[in-house]
């Protein structure tokens, strides 16, 4: 059975799994019937961050556009532009075993593609999450529900993988950002031209 989370709280992902090496993290969402006139678009992004809380370089963000990072340990496995349909809207794959060891955090985001030219943000949003499921068995392992509480921000950091004491765990995080994946980027180190 699921662990299920608050923002904020944190739990043991391989300590309480012993042996789990792959998983999948799967992210979901759907929008609100508002009428903006435009097509909603989110993306799901990975951060591979250092101690320090930044990338290491530009292949330590993985998207849609660069799917693989982490020497392969990381991979996005699509972009789902319009967000139908039930279950994760767009998963990642980890494997934890090959993840380099300077890699101290990954953070899971999602994003609006566009938001403020299309008029959009996450109080258009509603029951967005972050799940983590045993890649082997399917089996959801976390999950994180995130509250409504959301109006004029366009991303958010959902939840964070780290390694603690050679374990792995989860922290829900929930924290909203205005200026989309160009603040998001610039906080976690990279140059957006």
């Amino acid at each position: 059975m699921a662990v299920s989370l608050q923002k904020g709280q944190k739990v043991d992902l391989t300590k309480g799994n012993p042996g789990l090496k792959k998983i999948t993290v799967g992210l979901g969402w759907d929008v609100n019937k508002f009428d903006t006139g435009k097509d909603f678009d989110l993306d799901a992004s990975v951060f591979l961050l250092n101690d320090s809380g930044k990338v290491r370089s530009d292949q330590d963000f993985v998207f849609y556009n660069n799917n693989t990072g982490a020497d392969g340990a990381v991979e996005h496995t699509g972009d789902n532009l319009t967000g139908a349909g039930e279950g994760d809207d767009e998963q990642v794959q980890i494997d934890l075993s090959t993840v380099p060891q300077d890699v101290q955090k990954i953070a899971f985001t999602i994003t609006i593609h566009d938001a403020e030219a299309r008029g959009q943000n996450f109080g258009q949003v509603s029951n967005a999450f972050v799940r983590v499921l045993n890649a082997d068995s399917q089996e959801e392992l976390i999950r994180y529900d995130l509250a409504e509480d959301f109006s004029i921000e366009t991303a958010v950091v959902v939840g964070e993988l780290y390694r603690h004491n050679g374990e792995w765990k989860f922290s829900a995080i929930g924290s909203g950002y205005e200026g989309g994946l160009a603040a998001l980027a610039t906080d976690f180190g990279l140059t957006v031209a």
